[in-house]
């Protein structure tokens, strides 16, 4: 049992959604909050490359042994993410409470995710090295933190989270709202991202299944695209009965009128 009274709507939102998404699709997403909780996890990539050119040098991104792309994460980035993370969260909860739907920020790392240890050998300048990388995969979600859901409030995660040592960690932010979206009994899951369906061989996919999803995910997925598709899986796997991806508002999304629908069968 989640111990939650009302499933929510998970939605992930990506770093740039300040700048993306304009007051309609706030306004729709404040009609379907009234009706249903909502928990938004948010990203930070395009806020942290404002806050420093460091962020979008090359080498802020490294690639394990297993090819999976990870930001270099040390206390001080650390740092930074929680900085612009206050200031997005700040106006997002702004525009949500101007649209009646009251909202509250949570950290992951504050008791609502949790971590295992990190990869520690990744590629740099060619060669395999071994690096302490703040950076460690979703091991659980406790729910606790999020009882009190209901229609007409909101819940901002920022996907930091706590390892087995008690340090505050890194992680993906898709793969986060699939974990969240699973331990609070979630029925959907809203990756919100800058293009507006999957797209195989060229061409926009309306619907597919978790398994044609994950192979393409394996051989033909790149980039950010290939982390959505890992966190639809991982979703559906928490018992998630479909997770959307796309561009649209929530309620389009929803009713599978734009996007990509993901389900398991």
């Amino acid at each position: 049992m989640t111990g939650i009274q009302h499933a929510p709507t998970v939605v992930k939102l990506g770093g740039s959604c300040l700048a993306d998404l304009d007051g309609s699709w706030w306004d729709d997403l404040a009609r379907h909050g009234r009706e249903r909780p909502l928990v938004l996890v948010h990203g930070w990539s395009k806020p942290l490359k404002a806050l420093s050119p460091r962020y979008s040098e090359p080498s802020a991104i490294l690639r394990d042994r297993y090819g999976n792309q990870s930001r270099w994460t040390t206390p001080e980035v650390i740092a930074d993410i929680k900085t612009v993370s206050a200031d997005l969260g700040a106006e997002v909860l702004r525009r949500l409470e101007r649209r009646d739907i009251t909202a509250e920020r949570l950290l992951g790392s504050d008791g609502l995710v949790a971590a295992g240890e990190g990869e520690r050998w990744w590629w740099k300048d060619k060669r395999l090295v071994e690096l302490e990388n703040l950076v460690g995969p979703i091991t659980g979600v406790d729910p606790a933190p999020l009882a009190k859901l209901r229609p007409g409030h909101a819940h901002l995660v920022t996907p930091l989270a706590r390892d087995s040592a008690g340090r505050e960690v890194n992680t993906d932010a898709d793969r986060a709202a699939a974990a969240i979206a699973g331990a609070t009994g979630a029925t959907d899951l809203i990756l919100v991202t800058d293009v507006a369906h999957l797209l195989i061989d060229g061409q926009p996919v309306r619907e597919i299944t978790a398994e044609a999803a994950a192979e393409f995910r394996d051989k033909g997925a790149t980039g950010g695209m290939r982390k959505k598709l890992r966190a639809a899986g991982e979703a559906l796997d928490r018992g998630v009965e479909r997770v959307v991806i796309g561009s649209a508002p929530v309620s389009e999304l929803l009713a599978a009128r734009t996007g990509t629908v993901i389900t398991r069968t």
